[in-house]
């Protein structure tokens, strides 16, 4: 089994700080919209997409916010490793650790939606390695394991 990787995961108040802080160090400006996506990304129990992110957003301001505005939003927090995008959900999840730069392999329940992460430095660097022996060069493994979560595999049980 590969070796773990272990940071400090923030939430609350303290995950915005911590976004911010390392959204700042990336060069990137922390304005009242991004601000308001974050906070609605952070606070979703489960992977959200753009539209989704908009609907919040726009409840919370009274204002039309456009997906594409978000859209162009969750591309910039991704380069700066505030949220991590589901591919197989196209969706995104804010970043519990945004200081901690890794690969993540989420967990994604076919059942109820909800995704989580196990960090496996071992797996996702003989990924990393496979990928550079084959000539590939800017990697960015994607790993996703499909499949029912804890709570809905109870329900299954006869």
């Amino acid at each position: 089994m590969g070796a773990a990787h272990h940071h400090e995961h923030h939430e609350g108040e303290s995950l915005a700080e911590a976004a911010q802080r390392a959204f700042e160090r990336a060069g990137e400006q922390w304005t009242p919209m991004r601000a308001q996506i974050f906070a609605a990304l952070s606070s979703s129990a489960k992977p959200a997409s753009a539209y989704d992110l908009a609907e919040a957003v726009s409840k919370v301001t009274g204002r039309r916010v456009a997906a594409n505005s978000v859209y162009r939003i969750l591309d910039v927090f991704v380069a700066a490793n505030l949220a991590r995008r589901v591919e197989s959900a196209n969706a995104y999840i804010a970043n519990t650790h945004p200081d901690c730069e890794h690969d993540c392999i989420f967990l994604v329940c076919d059942s109820c939606g909800q995704a989580s992460h196990v960090d496996d430095d071992g797996l996702t660097g003989a990924v990393r390695q496979a990928a550079e022996k084959a000539g590939f060069t800017r990697l960015r493994p994607v790993i996703e394991v499909r499949g029912s979560c804890a709570t809905c595999s109870e329900g299954d049980v006869a």
